[in-house]
């Protein structure tokens, strides 16, 4: 998505730290203009123009740019805003932390459909999707009736954004199921979708944070109950709290837990031919949910 020109314009002047935001935003110079947009890897050289036009019109040449995550504007712009909120900026007597400028931020970004929200106590900020008024990291137009901020004790939110290219896949650790988990992944090769189970990664010291880094940063998360697994039921937890779209499947109905089979579950018989059905059910959800997106 590209943001509006009256967007843009705002965000410029805030950059700048110009009225009406003067009061919220530090003022920076044409030396610190060039520094700001160094600081983002953008190589821009204030030419003496007008602060605020010259700002703008680089912001415009950045929404013109690439989108890495669906629903959010071009990596340039969001990356611009995230270090517009950098706590660096905010240490003066005048500017003693950027709470202010959130909610500055926030007001201007509402009419977009977007929101920043702190990450940490640091006051490190990141870019979400608005569902509703509500901030989402579920993938696709999902409803939010209700917002619940929670902060886990177990798990460390990753900062990564979600990716919607990811697969995940939740199933046993085990010789047994490297079968299922080859016809998952070509299932997801054949729609140019990234898969990966969790022994597919190694980033932190224990297994379940890499395992809700799996399911945070996905946009998908398939969840095979074969064989009643209970580390399996704990992440399909995970996964629906986050609000993923997840795909159950399994060798035996009876293995899904009766709180769950109200869902449409993907039955698959672990032999050649049942694992080729898999693959082509598994190929045609996953378009499914693609075209939802």
């Amino acid at each position: 998505m590209k943001l509006n020109l009256s967007t843009i314009d705002k965000l410029a002047l805030m950059i700048c730290g110009n009225s009406p935001y003067a009061s919220d935003f530090p003022y920076r110079s044409s030396f610190y203009l060039t520094l700001f947009f160094r600081g983002i890897d953008q190589n821009y050289a204030h030419d003496g123009s007008t602060r605020n036009r010259w700002v703008s019109h680089v912001l415009e040449e950045l929404n013109n740019g690439p989108v890495y995550t669906s629903g959010l504007p071009p990596e340039g712009i969001k990356r611009a805003i995230e270090y517009l909120l950098d706590p660096v900026h905010f240490t003066d007597h005048d500017h003693s932390d950027n709470s202010n400028a959130i909610e500055a931020v926030n007001r201007v970004l509402e009419s977009e459909g977007l929101s920043v929200e702190k990450m940490d106590v640091n006051g490190n900020v990141i870019l979400l999707q608005r569902v509703d008024g509500f901030v989402s990291t579920a993938k696709g137009s999902i409803k939010a009736k209700r917002v619940i901020t929670f902060s886990p004790s177990v798990f460390d939110v990753p900062d990564e954004p979600m990716d919607n290219n990811l697969v995940s896949v939740m199933m046993p650790f085990e010789m047994s199921f490297d079968s299922v988990l080859a016809s998952i992944k070509q299932s997801c090769a054949k729609v140019e979708m990234n898969c990966l189970r969790a022994d597919d990664i190694w980033e932190n010291s224990t297994i379940i944070q890499d395992v809700f880094k799996l399911i945070y940063c996905s946009s998908i998360v398939v969840v095979d109950f074969s064989g009643r697994n209970p580390n399996v039921f704990y992440e399909a937890g995970i996964a629906h709290t986050l609000g993923k779209n997840v795909i159950p499947i399994t060798q035996n109905l009876d293995d899904v837990p009766f709180d769950l089979r109200h869902h449409r579950v993907l039955k698959y018989l672990d032999n050649t031919q049942g694992l080729d059905d898999l693959s082509s059910h598994l190929e045609s959800r996953l378009k499914t949910l693609i075209c939802l997106d």
